[in-house]
């Protein structure tokens, strides 16, 4: 049975470590999934009030009573949540080079959903770099789907391991030569306005095969701690 890793609890929210390949709700073969999990071992089940795709690791929370899920789902909407992310990226081996230049910047396109192309905004740096791969810090300014994945493809650098936006034939050889498997993608940090007036803070360091795919292509990250704080 999965463990739930908790960050940080108080009486109307639950901030969780998820781990790569956990859904967060429930469908078609996926049986476990957060969401269950949360109602087997919360009473009453804490609500969830955003998403992380299932291979992607790191911070999540959650409410603990209907009125708190309403404030973060609001403030999950109105952009009043900070979020970041760290991505692994490899330059695509056949096609046309990034189009991200410099250390930082902005990634500035529309993305399409059914038909429907909607603005889009994500903020970049660049952490290092080694052989054609790199390796990013990122924070959404808006909260499209896949945006992060949809965005860094656009720009030739697919994250590795991305089996519906990336460099399919890059990720064959990454298996093959150096047993990189999971999607390099992981929720390190929410900034997260409360009730109170209060700003909630959680940051979890990437997990051992993130660390470990870096270590093989020639990157690091200082990992920091589990932080917490108001």
């Amino acid at each position: 049975m999965r463990k739930i890793e908790v960050l940080y609890e108080d009486d109307e929210c639950l901030v969780i470590n998820k781990e790569a390949g956990l859904p967060v709700q429930g469908g078609r073969g996926a049986a476990v999934n957060l969401d269950a999990m949360l109602a087997a071992s919360w009473k009453p089940r804490p609500l969830l009030t955003h998403r992380l795709d299932k291979d992607t690791s790191g911070v999540i929370l959650t409410a603990k009573t209907p009125a708190a899920a309403a404030w973060f789902t609001r403030e999950f909407a109105g952009r009043r949540v900070k979020k970041q992310y760290l991505a692994l990226c490899g330059q695509r081996e056949n096609g046309r080079e990034s189009g991200i230049n410099g250390r930082e910047g902005v990634i500035h396109s529309p993305i399409s959903r059914k038909g429907v192309s909607k603005d889009s905004l994500t903020r970049y740096r660049m952490l290092g770099a080694s052989g054609g791969f790199a390796l990013f810090r990122l924070e959404p300014g808006t909260g499209r789907m896949h945006q992060i994945r949809r965005h860094l493809s656009q720009e030739g650098l697919p994250i590795v391991g991305d089996d519906k936006y990336g460099d399919f034939a890059l990720n064959r050889r990454l298996r093959r030569e150096a047993g990189i498997r999971n999607l390099l993608l992981h929720s390190l940090r929410l900034a997260v306005p409360l009730r109170s007036g209060h700003i909630l803070e959680v940051s979890a360091p990437p997990p051992a095969h993130f660390l470990e795919a870096l270590a093989v292509l020639g990157l690091e990250y200082r990992t920091a701690p589990t932080r917490v704080g108001l």
